[in-house]
């Protein structure tokens, strides 16, 4: 793997107003940085996009965030990384391994962010299918949605990183699955590859009847990633005790207002009372010491069993993630999406 002495970084250069645009990001250049005492060097292979990104961008952080990007700082992510050089008694130039590198080419790292991930085959799974995105499906389905045999378990973004892992895993457990996507391929794929019983699409203009004919028992268990006009779908075909869990609401993170329209708060709350829903909000974070090491395993057996399937959206060149983020933050990936920042 070549080294350059020029460490490109792409920075927040202006806070968005709305969707962001490309004018809110800033490509530089800087020297390569040394590693100091306990430090080690890395190069950053792969950078996953995810959608809690565009909420950092913001002045005011998210609850669960120590702070919001500054103007003028890398933005953050999830990368893997091939160690260069080390000071660090934990790690040895050459060692692969799971970062927080953000969307830079090389950053430093006192070694306490980094998980070691030996010789693994695809190590990009590590950042979707075998990583946080997959893991948030694992928790918020099992520990929350406890989908039961025969149940009927929703999802939106049902070929995104998390929603694919929630439907193949309700489907494990024996529920009948429906997926909300956008667009007829996705649907298919949702279908056809990942085995969900029916998809539908967003973007159709009878979207809440298809859906709810589609449902026709009502809904048991809706994981909530998205929010908006889907979850004003889903809401009138909860069933009584069914569950909901929340990791996202991604048609609202670009928002500056509230939504125009009716008060529609007392027809949640009144749904929420009398049919005795759980909706319960979740943030991964919490959940790593205790419960990483048992999912990875369990992930591990199913994926290859075969009985579980991951799809990559692969985007190639640092220079090219604000485009890709921003396609993400629209629907437009199909599958985890990945930047393959360097050749390994």
């Amino acid at each position: 793997m070549s080294q350059s002495n020029v460490n490109r970084r792409i920075v927040l250069a202006a806070r968005p107003r709305g969707l962001p645009t490309p004018e809110n990001f800033r490509l530089e250049e800087s020297p390569l940085p040394t590693p100091g005492d306990g430090q080690v060097l890395l190069r950053t292979l792969h950078l996953s996009l995810d959608p809690y990104m565009r909420q950092l961008m913001d002045e005011i952080p998210p609850l669960y965030a120590p702070a919001s990007v500054q103007v003028g700082e890398a933005m953050p992510g999830g990368t893997v990384n091939r160690v260069v050089a080390s000071r660090n008694p934990q790690f040895r130039p050459g060692d692969l391994v799971l970062g927080n590198a953000g969307w830079q080419d090389y950053a430093l790292s006192d070694g306490q962010d980094l998980m070691p991930l030996g010789d693994m085959a695809r190590p990009s799974l590590a950042l979707g299918g075998l990583g946080m995105p997959a893991f948030t499906a694992h928790v918020g389905l099992l520990d929350i949605g406890q989908p039961k045999p025969g149940e009927t378990v929703v999802v939106a973004a049902a070929t995104g990183a998390v929603g694919s892992v929630v439907g193949q895993i309700a489907r494990l457990k024996g529920a009948r699955v429906v997926g909300i996507a956008g667009g007829a391929d996705k649907c298919r794929y949702a279908i056809e590859t990942l085995g969900f019983d029916a998809c539908i699409d967003r973007h159709d203009p009878e979207f809440a009847a298809r859906l709810a004919a589609a449902c026709p028992e009502g809904i048991d268990v809706y994981f909530e990633n998205v929010g908006g006009a889907v979850f004003d779908a889903v809401l009138p075909l909860l069933n009584v005790g069914a569950r909901v869990p929340v990791c996202g609401h991604i048609a609202d993170y670009n928002s500056e207002e509230l939504p125009s329209g009716p008060n529609r708060l007392p027809l949640l709350t009144a749904a929420l009372l009398q049919k005795r829903i759980r909706m319960q909000g979740f943030v991964i974070l919490d959940h790593y010491g205790e419960r990483f090491d048992a999912f990875r395993r369990e992930m591990d057996e199913w994926v290859a069993a075969g009985r579980i399937t991951l799809r990559e959206d692969r985007v190639d060149g640092l220079e090219n993630a604000p485009a890709a983020f921003i396609g993400l933050l629209q629907g437009r990936n199909f599958g985890k999406r990945v930047v393959h920042v360097a050749g390994d």
